[in-house]
């Protein structure tokens, strides 16, 4: 079960609003490579240390993929992409790799993804 938390805070936007209460997920542990080896194994006939080399050159091979601009799709997963936030220029000659901010991962989750948060139970807590 997904906990879920109240924080109140500012509108970035207007720091002179009053702060407003939002509801957002609580985060409970951490899974890893080596916790997901660990449970596949548990799941299969392979090996912990096969399915960790597994995932490991699955990782490698997405970076990979990603800086030659491709989209990786991984099937029912999703589809992950690299994209950038950059500043606008007035004009078309002005535009240059200094409008580049930060780069990102965009991710677009498959379809049973989804159609699994849909049906996710969540708990409200204090704090």
């Amino acid at each position: 079960m997904n906990l879920l938390t109240i924080k109140q805070r500012k509108n970035p936007q207007d720091p002179l609003a009053p702060e407003k209460f939002y509801v957002q997920t609580k985060k409970d542990g951490l899974t890893d490579l080596e916790r997901l080896a660990y449970l596949i194994a548990n799941q299969s006939t392979v090996r912990e240390a096969d399915c960790l080399a597994v995932l490991s050159a699955l990782v490698h091979n997405m970076m990979d993929e990603l800086a030659q601009g491709r989209v990786v799709q991984l099937g029912i997963l999703g589809n992950f992409q690299v994209g950038v936030k950059s500043e606008g220029s007035e004009t078309l000659e002005e535009v240059n790799l200094s409008n580049v901010k930060s780069a990102h991962i965009n991710y677009r989750p498959g379809r049973r993804v989804k159609d699994a948060l849909k049906v996710m139970k969540f708990k409200l807590t204090q704090g």
